[in-house]
């Protein structure tokens, strides 16, 4: 059987360790052949090895003693709550079911919460000239200091100088229910970027970096703390994902 096409789906599942070991030696040999995508992949692979390790203590604190007590005397036995539990899904289950499927259908994901308004807002503001911005970069402190305020806690706009982005200014911008902040570089080329800061919704536990496409942009994304980030640009995947890595290294020094 010929193995099939590589897909992004299976570069993921490489970059996070995920690939059946048959299937993994598929897409490195592939890799071999293309030592750009190959390199970039790697360097994903390490920022989401640094994020990890940044949160590996969570993983290692001890569980709480209240989970941890025993059953108190003539507490129901293990098997007579599974009996009961069936009972109750029996009488319930048609209706439960069909509410349940109905959440599950309709829950917000990170994306339709964070990538599409961040892509949308983007797009948005790219084409500006004169109004690219609501506050420029030579007020860079009383911008930080005020979308800070705004959300509530402290941001940062990591300088993107190392990679030939300057900071152009931002913006505070609606993101559902409360508010979101975008600060917006620019190369020599004209060519923008922004990065879109919300917070984190859901409270979702911290992620590493994760990659989509919305039309012709790419995204890079992730959870950290009390916030979500979106880095987005007109260019590929391999061409912003050392820009996302600066980002997070200015956002955490």
């Amino acid at each position: 059987m010929q193995p099939g096409p590589i897909r992004d789906a299976d570069l993921q599942a490489w970059v996070d360790d995920r690939l059946e070991p048959e299937r993994r030696a598929v897409v490195e040999a592939w890799l071999a052949e293309q030592p750009e995508r190959a390199a970039a992949l790697a360097r994903q692979r390490r920022a989401n090895e640094r994020l990890r390790a940044a949160y590996a203590h969570v993983l290692r604190e001890p569980v709480p003693d209240r989970l941890t007590q025993a059953r108190p005397r003539g507490a129901v036995s293990p098997g007579l709550r599974r009996i009961a539990a069936a009972v109750a899904l029996l009488l319930v289950g048609g209706v439960a079911g069909w509410v349940v499927r109905d959440h599950v259908a309709t829950r917000p994901t990170l994306e339709s919460e964070l990538v599409r308004p961040a892509a949308f807002a983007h797009t948005v503001y790219l084409p500006e000239v004169r109004h690219p911005v609501e506050v420029t970069a030579d007020q860079e402190q009383h911008l930080v200091a005020w979308l800070s305020k705004r959300l509530g806690s402290p941001l940062r706009a990591p300088s993107l100088a190392a990679s030939g982005w300057q900071l152009v200014g931002g913006r505070l911008l609606p993101a559902g229910p409360g508010p979101a902040a975008q600060f917006m570089y620019e190369e020599r080329g004209g060519n923008r970027l922004t990065l879109f800061i919300r917070h984190n919704p859901g409270s979702r536990e911290a992620t590493a970096f994760r990659f989509a496409e919305e039309g012709e942009f790419s995204v890079f994304y992730w959870v950290d703390g009390p916030l979500a980030y979106a880095l987005t640009g007109k260019m590929s995947r391999e061409a912003l994902l050392p820009i996302a890595e600066l980002v997070y290294a200015g956002l955490n020094p």
